[in-house]
């Protein structure tokens, strides 16, 4: 049987932390920053970890 392929766009926005969740970034962080509030910029720096109901298929994604 082959080798299962890791997903190349999820290995790189995905992270597995010890405990086995799914570290993500934040969207709209990257550009067109003039408009938004420091405040939503400053909360958008913070890494967070995948909703529960998507953990599973970015796990698939991952082969993890």
């Amino acid at each position: 049987m082959p080798k299962v392929k890791t997903n190349s766009g999820a290995k790189k926005r995905f992270k597995l932390t010890g405990t086995g969740k799914i570290k993500r970034k934040h969207a709209f962080h990257s550009h067109i920053l003039t408009k938004k509030t420091t405040k939503q910029k400053r909360n958008l720096v913070h890494a967070t970890v995948v909703v529960s109901a998507d953990e599973a298929r970015i796990k698939a994604l991952l082969n993890a």
